[in-house]
């Protein structure tokens, strides 16, 4: 056990020592503000204030966790051995920064709190992003902090006991459309047909025409090719279907079709499936409300996981409708544009509410690839920014 010694402690600091010591590094933590405790513990233990009251691991601390609320921070990037570090510490702390306070900044997604400029679709853009501007966001520095204190952590106490994580890659089918050209009623079909004809789209107009008369199987329709996959190599997939009424913005299959269905609830069967959300459940808990009891309908579960693939996560308003309606597990904290992590991590991590100051629930899966980016980026880049994030 690590004993930590702080003057107050606070729920921020409460959280992320919570995050990087438990979760990430396996080690069992417990706090104290009482200076005669600390002392006389035999055992491991780290002062976290603004001086070290005696010889023990001693980390410096920045004023951040023990703030309320959010406002503008100056923050300057630094060189730390191989990777970056901000928010520096003078030379009688054992670390040359604040780890603690830099993983809250990432991991409570501080900056998107902060005034910015949005992209075209409302988002908070990459480009907006401490780390896409000081050329790490390729990285999950809070994972690689976090490792590096553990090191550091064991050259102190050799002896310390810590737990080990095992490392593991997932997938996420983000299914807007089930199917490409079947089962979208007369007119929808009849309407893509004559697009495809005045944009001489030939090759698509055989494809679709070849669907139709089953001829050739949905483009779209791969679903047993993928539980195959899963089943051989077991491979972990997360499925995402919509369940969203048509509209403007969505147009998903009707969630009353009952090929649809049935492709949910068979998939349901061998992996894991959740909610993509349609434009309007991303700000309306009645909407949202509405396709998780439809997908509920479907695989008579309750529903455990939601994504927001592309449109504006507007914090911490969409992750507070997830949490009412418990759903305890976010897909969306990534960027549909750009590669590299959001929050700086590759782990997951409980999402911490600014506004109300406390560590809420709802688990954040981070993903680090979106396939939209295929779309912008020619094939010499893409290999290039993938092999950063991997290596």
């Amino acid at each position: 056990m690590l004993l930590i010694y702080t003057q107050k402690i606070t729920p921020r600091i409460t959280y992320v020592f919570k995050h990087i010591c438990t979760h990430l590094l396996g080690i069992s933590i417990k706090f104290t503000s009482k200076i005669e405790e600390f002392i006389a513990h035999d055992g491991a233990k780290l002062s976290y204030g603004k001086q070290a009251l005696g010889n023990e691991f001693f980390i410096q601390m920045a004023d951040l966790l023990l703030e309320q609320g959010f406002s503008e921070i100056d923050i300057k990037v630094q060189p730390w051995d191989d990777t970056i570090c901000f928010f520096p510490l003078s030379e009688g702390s054992d670390l040359p920064f604040d780890i603690f306070s830099a993983s809250f900044y990432l991991l409570s997604r501080y900056e998107e709190y902060l005034p910015h400029v949005k992209d075209e679709y409302g988002r908070f853009p990459a480009a907006e992003s401490l780390g896409y501007q000081e050329s790490f966001l390729h990285k999950p520095v809070v994972d690689i902090w976090a490792y590096k204190f553990r090191k550091i952590l064991l050259e102190r106490f050799p002896n310390f006991e810590h737990g080990e994580r095992e490392y593991k890659t997932g997938t996420i089918i983000a299914a807007e459309h089930t199917f490409m050209f079947k089962n979208k009623g007369f007119l929808r079909s009849l309407i893509g047909l004559l697009s495809d004809l005045f944009q001489l789209n030939l090759g698509k107009v055989l494809d679709r025409l070849q669907v139709w008369i089953r001829v050739k199987q949905d483009p779209h329709d791969t679903f047993e090719d993928l539980i195959q996959l899963i089943k051989k190599h077991k491979l972990y997939m997360l499925f995402m279907f919509q369940l969203s009424d048509f509209s403007k913005y969505d147009r998903n299959i009707s969630h009353n079709r009952i090929p649809h269905r049935a492709v949910i609830k068979s998939v349901a069967d061998y992996a894991k499936v959740g909610l993509l959300l349609g434009y309007y459940a991303m700000d309306d808990i009645k909407d949202l409300r509405k396709e998780k009891l439809r997908m509920e309908d479907v695989i008579h579960s309750s529903v455990e996981h939601a994504m927001n693939h592309k449109y504006n996560l507007r914090l911490p308003d969409q992750y507070n409708n997830l949490i009412e309606l418990e759903i305890n597990n976010d897909h969306s904290m990534g960027y549909p544009d750009v590669i590299g992590f959001r929050a700086g991590t590759s782990s997951p991590f409980l999402f911490y509410d600014i506004n109300m100051e406390v560590t809420t629930p709802l688990k954040v899966h981070p993903y680090a690839f979106n396939s939209n980016v295929v779309h912008t980026l020619s094939r010499t880049k893409l290999l290039e920014d993938l092999k950063r994030i991997i290596l």
